[in-house]
This record gives structure tokens, sequence and C-alpha cells, in this order.
């Protein structure tokens, strides 16, 4: 009888620790101080006492990309994704006012290839670097016979810091508050099952055509742009500026996601025509025949970020977003209601 043993089994102890190798200087890119040396080590350990914080809470996000790594795959392409991934989770702890500080990743693929891994880490780091945290650990599970060969996913996990007496509290939203939305140029992360969807659908459009007519892009890289990372600039503006909510916005749309952050006694008007929208969320609406509701009910419709900010501090805090190359518009207020998203025209 013949053995048995791993590698026929459809896993690769080499190629995991190839990986290992390749990614080390990845990780090397996105040190902080406080990270201590334990590469390679069953656990990564972060001090958090070489940091400035003298009443910290820690807190937490984890998510991923959803099936955009399916349009990853079908163009060949896994530069980028590893950034959205990082905005995901950097994008949701910058919503309570923490600085990201750490940053670990878990990538399950059907067979292992090392070059595609390292492609989806150097995205990881880039990220990590844009964002300020540290990419202290992960894990890569190759999984033959569950998925196939060339599939992936992937999913990230964030930690941060805030100072506990300046937790972003979503109470202190008022009658009259101003809604800012800061410009996405891209689709995120969000409403990449439906994008697939419709674009297999439509014979007469594939991936690598051009995104529209005259446009430079094709479809594929159109949609694969990374998200961008709002963290660092938003924690800029919160050292002087009194902000009273944020909201990141992803699968849910504006309606959903502005939603969690109101109080009961409030409605949050939004006005359509307060800022442009991308032409690739027009494309998909038109390539689908998806009504307006739906649209902005799954795509961020170009927002990517909501602050809900005093009247006072609103001119100031559009001055410092636009210093920073983040576009950002007066695009609603916050009225009397019962928690409700209107979209207005």
């Amino acid at each position: 009888m013949k053995s048995n043993d791993y590698l026929s089994s459809g896993v690769s102890l080499e190629a995991a620790r190839q990986v290992v190798e390749q990614i080390k200087p990845f990780s090397s890119m996105t040190r902080r101080p406080e990270v201590v040396d334990n590469f390679g080590g069953f656990a990564a350990m972060f001090d958090l006492g070489l940091s400035s914080y003298k009443d910290p809470l820690l807190v937490s996000a984890t998510d991923g990309v959803g099936t955009k790594s399916e349009i990853a795959k079908i163009t060949g392409r896994y530069e980028t994704i590893g950034i959205d991934l990082v905005a995901m989770c950097v994008d949701d702890l910058v919503c309570v006012g923490a600085e990201p500080l750490f940053f670990l990743d878990y990538i399950a693929i059907g067979h292992l290839n090392p070059e595609l891994v390292q492609s989806l880490i150097k995205g990881i780091a880039e990220g990590c670097v844009e964002a300020g945290c540290s990419l202290i650990g992960g894990e890569t599970a190759e999984h033959p016979g569950v998925m196939d060969d060339d599939s992936f996913d992937l999913a990230g996990f964030s930690v941060g810091a805030v100072e506990r007496n300046k937790v972003i509290e979503v109470s202190n939203i008022q009658l009259g508050d101003q809604i800012i939305g800061i410009e996405s140029p891209n689709l995120r992360s969000n409403g990449f099952s439906l994008v697939r969807k419709v674009f297999s659908e439509t014979a007469d459009r594939s991936l690598a055509d051009p995104a529209w007519e005259g446009a430079e892009s094709t479809l594929g890289e159109k949609l694969l742009e990374p998200s961008v990372i709002y963290a660092p600039t938003i924690l800029n503006v919160l050292n002087e500026n009194e902000i009273h909510a944020i909201a990141h916005i992803t699968g849910g749309g504006l309606p959903e996601n502005v939603a969690r952050i109101l109080g009961e006694a409030f409605d949050a008007a939004i006005h359509k025509s307060s800022w442009k929208t991308p032409r690739i969320f027009s494309e998909i609406q038109s390539a689908g025949a998806i009504d307006d509701e739906e649209m902005f009910r799954v795509f961020n419709m170009g927002i990517g970020m909501v602050l809900i900010v005093p009247p006072n501090a609103t001119d100031r805090v559009l001055d410092e977003l636009n210093k920073e190359k983040k576009p950002a518009h007066v695009i609603g207020e916050i009225v009397k209601g019962s928690r409700q998203v209107e979209i207005l025209g």
C-alpha cells in the first residue's frame, strides 16, 4: 500500500515556508516602535506602555473584502486588494476616534501560490503603512478539496486605541448638526456580488473592455481601484475639531450606515445633488437596470465616510479635509425624526 503524506493531500509545507520568508520584509516596513520582536513566534506582542496614551481603551475591528477577490482573480491583478482589506478595518476603528495600532491578516486559498500570496501581503503592508499601523501577524491556510485551486478569501483584524475621554459618542448628535460626506472615487469593497451578476449577464461587456467610452482604464481596473484609507486624515481633524459622530459607508450604503449612528429622535436628511457621483456607479446602474433606491442601499455612491459636526465647525472641518486631499461636502443635516435616513433630490 502506498504511504500517504501531506503533499499528496494537496498541502505543501515547503510552499508555506517560502511564503513566510517572502513576507518578512513587508512586515518590517510597517513596524512601529511598540512592536516587540517575535517574528515567527506563536503570537505577536505590542507594548502599549511605550505609547503616549494615559487612559486608553483598546478598540477592535474585523472585516474582509467580500467578492472583490473574484474580480482580482478574473483579472489576475492582486496588488491592491490588500489595501482594501486594511481600509475596511482601520476606517471602522476611527469611527470611535481610535488610532490604528496593529493589524493581522487571514488568507484562505485553495492551492498555495507563493507569488499570489506575496502580492496580497504586499498590498496589506502598503495599506498598513498608509494607515500608520503595524502588520504584526497573520495566517495563510491552504484548503485543497474545499476551495478551487485559484480561489482565495481575505480577512483582516485590527486593534487601535483611543483615550477614554476622547471616544466619539453618538449621543452627542444634536438637532441641526451638519452631515459632511468625504468622497470615495470607487466602490471600496462593497456591492461586488451585484456587480459580478450585472456584468456576467451583459454579453457585450468584458472586464478587459474600457470602463466606458473614452476611459483610459479597463472595467476591471476601475472595479479594482483600492479603497481610500481615511483614518489618518480623520484623526488629524479630530485633534482640532468637535466631531459628534462618524460613519464608515460600507455594505448597506448611506441609509444603513448613517442610521447606525443616529439617536432615536433624529433623522438624517441627505441631498444626493450635493456631490457628484463617480461614473462607475452610473455604468453599473445602467448595465443592470438597477433603481436609485437599490443603488444607495448597496453602494457608497461616492461617499466613503460621513462626519456629523456642529454647524460652527463645518467650514473648518471642510477646509482641513480638502487640504489633506480628501474632498468633502456638506451633504445634509440632522432633523427631527425616528432614526431614518432620507435620500432627497
